[in-house]
């Protein structure tokens, strides 16, 4: 039986497929994502009848990294952890972080061990972007509406209670949206006014410069990522009045090893490129 045109066209695309891959920055980086987004929301589809069994557990986010951490090695990424002993401590905190891309996910699997209980507040689009929403609201993440502040803020301070009394992390991304362009950008203040009214510490982690990854240039190699968590930030005897002096003293110390780590990373980089030729 001859073959088909469509198998012709597709044997034809696995031939191409490595080549394309090697000469095409442009190709590597949309087939990237697509094997990232791909491998994540099929491991959903495995992993969702399991989290039934314990719907709204933030334990479930325990099964969803082991699934998803070898995706990182898939993709070229490697991930280094700093400041271990302040991150695997058992206690309600804010934990605070830079957020550059949906690669962020990644990090935060590899590094999901350690935190052992830990939610994320996350903007309600992501629950719709289904399997992987499904999974996300089985392990318990929190949703928000970040175009309404004052819900969005009494969604969070509903749920702390529970974070308090379960030793759970609460993880937030106070940029609200991505940036990749090698800075940490102003703050809300929502998670430090959550802090603060619960008397929460802040512990703020960094993830060093995305330098491998570009959108605008349609690149994305292979990289190195330093994950630094800083000590913890008390809010003991803070008051509303305290908000913008704490915002400012957890960027300011964050940006700081930001800047130092990406600049590691970065010499890193080019040294063994170096050693390569």
């Amino acid at each position: 039986m001859a073959p088909s045109c469509l198998e012709v066209l597709l044997v034809l695309f696995i031939l191409l497929l490595p080549f394309l891959y090697e000469t095409s920055k442009s190709f590597r980086y949309y087939f990237k994502f697509l094997m990232y987004y791909g491998i994540v929301m099929a491991n959903a589809v495995m992993v969702i009848p399991i989290m039934m069994f314990r719907p709204g557990d933030v334990k479930n986010l325990l099964l969803a990294s082991s699934v998803c951490h070898h995706v990182s090695t898939l993709l070229g990424l490697r991930w280094e952890l700093r400041g271990r002993e302040h991150l695997e401590k058992e206690q309600a905190c804010i934990i605070v972080a830079n957020h550059q891309s949906s690669l962020d996910i990644l990090g935060m699997f590899d590094i999901w061990p350690i935190m052992d209980k830990c939610t994320v507040v996350a903007k309600k689009e992501i629950f719709y972007a289904w399997p992987f929403g499904l999974a996300a609201w089985l392990s318990g993440l929190i949703f928000i509406d970040r175009m309404n502040s004052e819900k969005a803020r009494s969604v969070i301070n509903t749920a702390t209670n529970h974070i308090i009394e379960q030793k759970i992390k609460l993880w937030v991304f106070p940029e609200g949206t991505r940036h990749n362009t090698g800075e940490i950008h102003s703050f809300k203040k929502g998670a430090f006014h959550v802090a603060i009214s619960s008397q929460l510490p802040i512990l703020p982690v960094v993830f060093s410069s995305y330098y491998f990854l570009s959108a605008k240039d349609k690149r994305f190699d292979p990289g190195r990522v330093v994950i630094t968590t800083l000590p913890p930030i008390s809010t003991k005897g803070l008051g509303k009045a305290d908000i913008e002096a704490l915002m400012n003293k957890t960027r300011k110390a964050m940006a700081e090893v930001f800047h130092a780590t990406s600049l590691e990373v970065q010499a890193s980089c080019s040294s063994n490129k170096r050693h390569v030729k």
